[in-house]
């Protein structure tokens, strides 16, 4: 049987065009709600793998709905689609547990990808305390050609390696396999290969013609990504550097501005500096410092009294 997503929206036409993007992988398949209370009933029938939801609907809104499940799901990963003018409330809904966003004029382009990389960031986050204990401090070092499935096989490996040794909830874990897998891919698209998110946009033929020729052609063919991550019981930091030319790290846009949630350039930055405490650049901009301290299991709620 493959996977399922819930398109929560309260446009027809929004919600089946985002399902229908889904649905060209063979491997999932779409249900939809009209808003947030039906989302809630069938969730609570079958539980699917991934939640898509808009964040403006009437009623129950997509932030209160991205609440209610974190409550009464929290190993649940869910995807939000933004508009413009949504920023605010999208910030909000990754802090309060949302996995990831895809703004709906980029929903062709990146939306398949996101459900893709959140499903698998949430089968890799199976979290096992027995070693938490015994941990000291543990090292990783790799140096990586630029080869996207050995980098996305490291973001789920690092993210494995944490829930074998953090007791967190699994949505924490998700987060932060997120961050890095953006702070990897960055490295390979845009620090070695040295191609644009803007071409992408605006030519996804042009793009991926690119970073076919580049991968196999020198001097980008020959450069490598370098990740160190330093594991203790209470803290991770990972570096990850390319060897590409860099960039002037003062030109990045100010990663906490909702408004760069619709921007190319912003997305990474935004999912990255979300979900982990402390993130800095060199000054050269071919290097990204993460720090994650654990986090701590929330107690749960009180259940509600019935009159």
């Amino acid at each position: 049987m493959g996977n399922t997503v819930l398109v929560v929206d309260d446009s027809v036409m929004d919600r089946r065009r985002a399902g229908g993007l889904v649905e060209k992988e063979g491997d999932w398949r779409a249900v939809y709600a009209e808003d947030g209370p039906a989302a809630l009933a069938q969730i609570a029938e079958s539980v699917p793998d991934v939640v898509i939801t808009d964040l403006t609907m009437p009623g129950m809104t997509g932030l209160e709905l991205v609440e209610a499940i974190r409550r009464d799901h929290p190993d649940l990963p869910v995807i939000i689609m933004t508009s413009m003018g949504s920023e605010d409330v999208a910030v909000e809904a990754l802090r309060q547990g949302a996995a990831s966003y895809v703004p709906k004029r980029r929903l062709a382009g990146d939306l398949l990808n996101t459900v893709r990389s959140v499903a698998a960031d949430s089968r890799d986050a199976r979290g096992t305390a027995g070693l938490q204990p015994c941990l000291r401090k543990q090292t990783l070092s790799y140096t990586l050609p630029p080869d996207l499935p050995l980098v996305l096989a490291l973001a789920g490996s690092l993210q494995q390696t944490l829930s074998e040794i953090w007791a967190c909830p699994k949505r924490e874990l998700i987060n932060i396999g997120i961050a890095i897998e953006e702070a990897l891919v960055n490295a390979f698209y845009h620090g070695c290969l040295e191609v644009s998110r803007e071409l992408r946009d605006s030519d996804h033929s042009a793009w991926a013609r690119l970073v076919e020729e580049r991968q196999q052609t020198s001097p980008w063919s020959d450069r490598r990504i370098h990740l160190e991550a330093a594991i203790s019981p209470q803290r991770c930091t990972v570096v990850v550097v390319d060897e590409g030319p860099g960039f002037d790290p003062n030109q990045l846009p100010d990663p906490t501005d909702p408004s760069h949630l619709e921007s190319a350039l912003g997305r990474g930055l935004v999912l990255i500096s979300t979900f982990m405490d402390s993130v800095t650049h060199n000054s050269r901009g071919n290097e990204i410092t993460m720090v994650k301290h654990r986090p701590r299991r929330r107690p749960a709620a009180p259940a509600a009294k019935r009159n």
